[in-house]
């Protein structure tokens, strides 16, 4: 188990009581990098819609393949020798994961206990962007049916998109009570939906909920410095206009401040593990190609802490028993969010291959829980 930093402040936004138009402007290039983020997810469900996710035929005998599922793949940007020698050097990386899951083998095993998928901010289920008739857009793309394909039972948990971690912590806990019907689980968790994960666990402890495992992926246990940055940028003023109109059409906002190195910091002293169950982690250290959308953050982050996924730090996103660190995989790659047409690009100019295919790593988590006797 790891150790816990000291309590920390809250985060305190410098005031920008200006109300001149260089104040009002300023703030519009520090949130394009989101809009950008949201943008391209909803570019990548034009874009990726095209083949079936690739299921080894000793897979194929415990379920079929819905035909909306698609196959997506990660393309990695170019080489920088100078980040690859040093990444390599780096301790705090520990292992890392370089091609490990760059294809799907012919077997693994099943956990016996069923594994509840837990999504991050602004995560869903299903999304239907184009209307019920068309194929939805869903948060965990092409990884629920390979893992049930396997023989996994699968519970899916959605709970308010951007609602603070306490809401969410006891949505999960419905959710699981509900569709587990008393029977014990692992949870594997994307970004925020560990921060949930471990709230419910040692804080709500529901009587009826049974949690064997948590693996965290990509999850801001110490917060985030991008998180930090958007605020003490914005400021108090302008933090507030963007919460008042984004609670005018219906959107919570306590879940932003929360991603905070300064409240996380608070959190993890009030939060300790539960010593009953098993806590793994994983993170990723991306090289953001010149078109990337994490370009932005990526840097910004890489200045405060290093090695990160674009969103999260790999020193963030450590938590128990750390499997490793992605190599060259951004925060979206890892729920399989990734633009076939970039990979494409980027293997037409500088000839390279896939490294990353995000079934291929769930489906080697759910492996390990199974020899972990999970």
């Amino acid at each position: 188990m790891e150790r816990r930093n000291a309590p920390g402040d809250d985060v305190k936004p410098n005031p920008q009581t200006s109300r001149g138009v260089a104040t009002q402007r300023k703030p519009q290039k520090h949130i394009r990098p989101t809009l950008q983020i949201i943008a391209e997810m909803l570019i990548l469900h034009r874009t990726a819609f095209r083949r079936r996710p690739i299921i080894p035929k000793s897979l194929s005998k415990h379920a079929t393949v819905p035909q909306q599922t698609r196959n997506f793949h990660y393309s990695p940007p170019q080489k920088n020798k100078d980040h690859d020698s040093t990444r390599k050097e780096d301790p705090r990386l520990g292992h890392i994961l370089s091609n490990d899951f760059a294809d799907i083998r012919e077997k693994y095993d099943t956990p016996k206990f069923p594994i509840v998928l837990v999504h991050g901010l602004l995560g869903f289920s299903e999304l239907h962007l184009a209307g019920p008739r068309f194929p939805g857009l869903k948060y965990w793309r092409g990884i629920t049916e390979a893992l049930t394909a396997n023989g996994v039972e699968v519970l899916i948990a959605e709970v308010p998109p951007s609602s603070s971690i306490e809401v969410r912590a006891a949505r999960l806990a419905e959710v699981i009570e509900q569709k587990a019907n008393g029977r014990a689980v692992n949870i594997i968790a994307h970004s925020m939906g560990g921060l949930d994960s471990r709230y419910m666990i040692s804080r709500l402890q529901p009587p009826n909920v049974s949690v064997l495992s948590l693996t965290t992926i990509a999850t801001p246990h110490r917060g985030s410095a991008y998180a930090d940055h958007v605020f003490d940028t914005l400021g108090t003023l302008t933090i507030a206009r963007i919460y008042k109109a984004l609670n005018h059409i219906g959107f919570e906002t306590d879940a932003f401040l929360q991603l905070t190195t300064a409240y996380m910091r608070k959190f993890n002293t009030q939060t300790p593990d539960n010593a009953a169950v098993r806590y793994f982690s994983y993170g990723a250290d991306l090289v953001p190609h010149f078109a990337s959308v994490f370009r932005h953050s990526h840097a910004i982050m890489q200045r405060a802490e290093g090695a990160n996924d674009g969103l999260v730090s790999v020193a963030s996103a450590r938590w128990g028993t750390y499997k490793g660190t992605l190599e060259n995989v951004s925060h979206l790659d890892m729920i399989n969010w990734t633009n076939r047409w970039r990979w494409y690009l980027m293997k037409l100019t500088y000839g390279h291959e896939r490294s990353f295919n995000a079934v291929a790593f769930y489906l080697d988590i759910a492996d390990m829980l199974a020899k972990e006797g999970l």
